[in-house]
């Protein structure tokens, strides 16, 4: 899972972090947080944040290019290897207001945070607290209290939404696995 990062959560989207400096002009390797780097190709600003919350003034991108998992960014200002590296481990921020329009029935994950989750049957699980990319699909994780279940967003599980809350449509034994109080006797 990512490393938390603090941020204005109601004006940016954390979508990557940079890993390292590549080469010598200055520029970064971000590792994608989506885990579709080709994304990091459309947005013209970001802002970084540092692991104790301090935001930097909007950095334009001169040049992206897609690795495997990881997108290779010139930005400007960041002329040299030195500034690069400095620039390691910070967190990247694109502006909600940057984020491409989506049609129908589409979202981004951030829009989930904050609402309740329900079954189809109407059992309340809690509350949308953060979801994370375990490699083979996003997690949500819904806190009730002390209580955390993970729910893999795989197609078919969202069935209804609206600006309060999911509902889910879960296969059998889903819930009972990933709750915190499976396997205790």
């Amino acid at each position: 899972m990512a490393k938390q990062f603090f941020f204005p959560a109601e004006d940016y989207v954390l979508i990557g972090k940079i890993t390292k400096a590549h080469g010598i002009k200055g520029e970064v390797k971000v590792l994608s947080f989506s885990g579709q780097p080709e994304n990091f190709a459309h947005y013209k600003q970001f802002t970084l944040v540092s692991e104790d919350g301090k935001l930097s003034p909007p950095y334009t991108v001169a040049r992206a290019r897609v690795t495997s998992k990881e997108v290779i960014i010139s930005l400007q200002r960041v002329n040299d290897r030195n500034s690069a590296e400095g620039l390691c481990g910070y967190g990247v921020l694109v502006s909600k207001d940057a984020l491409p329009k989506l049609s129908g029935d589409d979202y981004y994950l951030h829009e989930l945070e904050g609402l309740q989750v329900v079954t189809e049957n109407g059992q309340a699980l809690g509350r949308i607290d953060s979801f994370f990319d375990n490699g083979a699909q996003d997690i949500l994780v819904v806190l009730d209290g002390d209580e955390e279940i993970l729910i893999p967003l795989i197609p078919g599980m969202i069935v209804q939404r609206d600006t309060t809350k999911i509902t889910i449509c879960p296969p059998p034994g889903l819930l009972d696995i990933n709750s915190s109080e499976f396997g205790r006797e």
